[in-house]
């Protein structure tokens, strides 16, 4: 079964709820207006995207804190009932398809990061929490933040952290799309650590996140242009 669900209008933080289902996934970076795939298999997060499904369908992306990659879960799949980052950044539902051996495909679309405010108690098996919005609700504008000579910065410094790494792009296709768009997709195809992809979702606005993330890509490069080898 394939379920497609038109956009909403989320006009302030009175359209989004006090609460919200969390999934703490090591490296996952959720952005607002970003498309997060997700394979869900663990029982505790089928019955959360079941729970979501038969409500709001707003789930809360958000990264344990000291755990760099899935590797780090237990052995059951399970991430630790750990300390987590202070903001994460709550998604709807858009796309859901059931495959074999109990699993689910679900697409989660960022509407509005979020701060915990503190985390509820659940007779559920998964995490809830209660969200405070208020720092975030640019989030929920539609103004498109002109960010003049950055994004030309921000494509030298793409093309730079390409080459580095002997791939390539459709440089037409790139200068053509939105800068939120372009942002949201190299945030979350870098290879960053989860402290830097933190550092990308907690940027204040779009211009900020830029610099962010330009300045990551050039860290990640050698003087040269080339890929940086850490010893």
């Amino acid at each position: 079964m394939v379920l497609k669900t038109n956009d909403e209008r989320y006009q302030s933080a009175a359209d989004l709820p006090d609460t919200l289902p969390i999934f703490p996934l090591p490296g996952a970076l959720l952005l607002p207006g970003g498309d997060l795939p997700l394979n869900i298999f663990e029982p505790r997060y089928l019955e959360m995207v079941s729970t979501a499904l038969a409500g709001n369908r707003l789930i809360g992306m958000i990264q344990p804190r000291n755990m760099e990659t899935e590797r780090d879960l237990d052995p059951a799949g399970i991430v630790p009932e750990s300390e987590l980052y202070e903001v994460g950044c709550a998604g709807r539902i858009t796309s859901f398809m059931e495959v074999e051996n109990n699993q689910v495909q679900i697409i989660l679309t960022g509407i509005c990061r979020f701060k915990i405010a503190r985390e509820m108690p659940s007779q559920n098996p998964f995490r809830t929490v209660r969200a405070d919005y208020g720092e975030f609700l640019v989030d929920l504008t539609d103004e498109n933040e002109t960010i003049g000579e950055d994004r030309e910065r921000l494509l030298d410094s793409l093309r730079r952290f390409l080459d580095a790494r002997s791939m390539q792009a459709d440089w037409d296709e790139i200068r053509e799309v939105s800068t939120s768009t372009l942002i949201n997709t190299l945030s979350m195809i870098g290879s960053f650590t989860a402290g830097e992809k933190q550092a990308l979702l907690e940027a204040p606005n779009l211009k900020q996140r830029t610099r962010t993330l330009m300045a990551l890509a050039d860290m990640s490069t050698g003087p040269d242009g080339g890929e940086r080898v850490v010893q």
